[in-house]
């Protein structure tokens, strides 16, 4: 098959509001406010092009004082971390199933939703593992249907120059990204991790 284009990143901070101060200080670009999720987080957002984009996602500041965001290590997270990565598809039980006979399970397939701040709904389906790895170099699927896509939007820009991720074990994350059809370069390192290199008006930006 053909390997799936990026849709996003995943950029968890623990604190979303200073995380997103942090990032348009280190950057020069604003992200702007996404929307909140079920299960007590919220996102900023800023975009790659027309079909990719950045997610800085925390714990949502308007949820109540007994919300307990597990997505991304949020429960545990105490700096700004790359968590994880979404690679667009379509018909994703089928999906699910191939990558599964190739050794590699991307989770159970999951409706989620959110409102903009316009007021315009967002449903879409992904991939959702339940595990404790707090970075994921093997993306999630995630199919927006008929949702206008995020990055559609008129979000903000910036570059992209590269993305890739490094493991104990390079040979093994390759295994399970061909599973799901997905390609990334994996370099042998101390423990996981993704790395994304920004060309921003600020110069250029590592996150990791």
């Amino acid at each position: 098959m053909t390997h799936l284009e990026l849709d996003h990143l995943v950029y968890a901070v623990p604190d979303l509001l200073a995380g997103v101060e942090e990032f348009t200080g280190r950057t020069g670009v604003r992200p702007v406010r996404g929307g909140s999720h079920p299960g007590g987080t919220a996102n900023y957002l800023v975009g790659f092009g027309p079909g990719a984009y950045l997610e800085i996602i925390g714990p949502d500041p308007e949820a109540g004082p007994d919300a307990r965001p597990r997505a991304f290590g949020l429960e545990t997270l105490t700096v700004p971390r790359l968590a994880a990565w979404a690679v667009r598809a379509s018909d994703l039980e089928t999906r699910v199933r191939l990558a599964r006979e190739r050794g590699y399970d991307p989770g159970e397939v999951a409706p989620l939703s959110r409102v903009r701040p316009d007021g315009v709904r967002l449903d879409w389906v992904l991939t959702r593992r339940d595990d404790p790895a707090q970075v994921r170099l093997v993306p999630f699927l995630i199919d927006w249907g008929r949702t206008p896509h995020p990055a559609a939007s008129g979000l903000p820009r910036l570059g992209l120059v590269s993305f890739a991720a490094s493991h104990p074990d390079p040979e093994s994350v390759r295994k399970d990204l061909a599973a799901v059809d997905a390609e990334l370069e994996v370099s042998e390192g101390p423990e996981p991790a993704l790395r994304a290199h920004l060309d921003t008006p600020n110069g250029p930006v590592t996150l990791s």
